[in-house]
């Protein structure tokens, strides 16, 4: 992929206002956030292809025989709602770079910003048949796309339910699977760190998004004499957030995608108040002065316990659980006592200490003192969070194929 490639209008920003009003309109991202955040997503993860393309060993010698990395050949791309500028990016750009032909299939929850993507396709003269639009849902189209047999590949980011589904139709054709899934992230605050700022930059990372991201830090792992005093922060910060209309300047948290999502955030928050978990803030129902639409109150339970539903289901809402702890060793086992992998927090003054407790921890990325994501970085889980990686140069061998070729470099 050349500066002259596809999508390189999307770096140009020519489409930036155009597909943040579609993520914005489409799933109920306030408009700053998908200015800031939604629509840059696909701009930056092209930045980091051209970086990787630029010194990537397609060939290379090992001994007496030529590795050589070939496309891996149709993929299905099945993409979901809540990031789906990000996702559409991140799963396309690495087909093209890898020289793949591809479908994509955005979720039908948001298909406008996979229209927008499009354009920018096609204005970047990509050749027709390269890549290719269906819209539909899950069931039908997303199905028949894992089960067809011309189908060499299907790279799938949403749900663990849904992605263990695409693994059976996709099995009998033993096609190449990328998953993507679900998370369940735990943010360690170990006894040395700054609880200020890790309390306050935890409760924000739930809320942004309204708490629909799959690596969101949603158990917050605290000491248990801290206890108290991180309720009172957590508590201040999340009244704080302010809920309302997503094209007003001024929300930091617009609606949920859809009814659907709403009641499941619904019942699960009830469930927590059913299972004996302290509610701090938030609760059931709209935020005052909300009568209608799909807007959760952006919630705090504390004195939750590993074993509460609240602590082991992924909610994908505003709401965070706060879980005390022992000691360093309780802390660790809590924080990987979960059937997901995908992301870890952690706070801690001591450098060395922050090093040795993330090697730790069972998960495919650790956040260390706020760090961020890094777009050449892989992204991906273990367990029941997928499978491979997606971002930068690890996302692009998902799409290759390696060949040996013996007898070809002369003795």
């Amino acid at each position: 992929m050349s500066s002259s490639s596809p999508c390189s209008t999307v770096l140009n920003l020519a489409h930036s206002e155009a597909i943040a009003a579609s993520v914005s309109a489409e799933m109920g991202a306030p408009v700053t956030l998908a200015r800031r955040a939604q629509a840059p997503s696909g701009a930056g993860h092209i930045a980091a292809m051209l970086d990787v393309l630029a010194d990537f060993p397609f060939e290379r010698d090992e001994g007496r025989t030529r590795i050589v990395l070939e496309p891996v050949g149709v993929c299905a791309l099945i993409t979901p709602w809540n990031w789906p500028v990000n996702q559409i990016a991140c799963k396309v750009v690495p087909a093209l770079a890898a020289g793949c032909t591809m479908v994509l299939k955005p979720s039908e929850l948001a298909p406008l910003s996979a229209f927008a993507w499009t354009r920018v396709i096609e204005e970047a003269g990509v050749p027709a048949g390269v890549f290719n639009l269906v819209q539909g849902d899950g069931p039908v189209v997303g199905a028949a796309l894992a089960a067809h047999p011309d189908v060499d590949m299907v790279s799938f980011t949403g749900s663990t339910r849904a992605g263990a589904e695409v693994a059976r139709n996709a099995a009998p054709s033993i096609k190449r699977v990328h998953q993507e899934l679900g998370g369940k992230s735990p943010n360690l605050l170990l006894d040395d760190s700054d609880l200020g700022r890790a309390v306050k930059a935890g409760v924000l990372a739930v809320m942004q998004n309204s708490g629909q991201s799959c690596n969101a830090p949603t158990r917050m792992l605290v000491p248990e004499p801290w206890l108290d005093e991180v309720e009172e922060v957590a508590r201040e910060v999340v009244n704080a957030v302010r809920v309302g209309d997503p094209a007003d300047a001024r929300t930091q948290m617009g609606p949920l995608v859809s009814q659907a999502q709403w009641q499941r955030v619904q019942s699960l928050i009830e469930k927590g108040i059913a299972e004996g978990a302290r509610l701090v803030a938030g609760g059931p129902g709209r935020p005052e002065g909300i009568g209608r639409g799909w807007f959760a109150r952006p919630t705090l339970f504390s004195q939750v316990s590993p074993d509460m539903t609240i602590a082991r289901e992924e909610i994908f809402g505003p709401v965070l659980s706060i879980l005390p702890y022992r000691d360093e060793e309780e802390a660790v086992r809590i924080a990987n006592d979960t059937p997901y992998g995908l992301s870890a927090y952690l706070w801690s003054a001591d450098p060395v200490r922050a090093s040795r407790v993330a090697r730790r921890l069972r998960a495919g990325m650790v956040h260390i003192n706020g760090a961020p994501l890094d777009n050449r970085a892989p992204f991906g889980g273990y367990k029941m969070s997928g499978n491979g990686r997606e971002w930068g140069a690890h996302g692009l061998r998902e799409f290759l194929e390696t060949k040996a070729i013996m007898g070809e470099i002369e003795t």
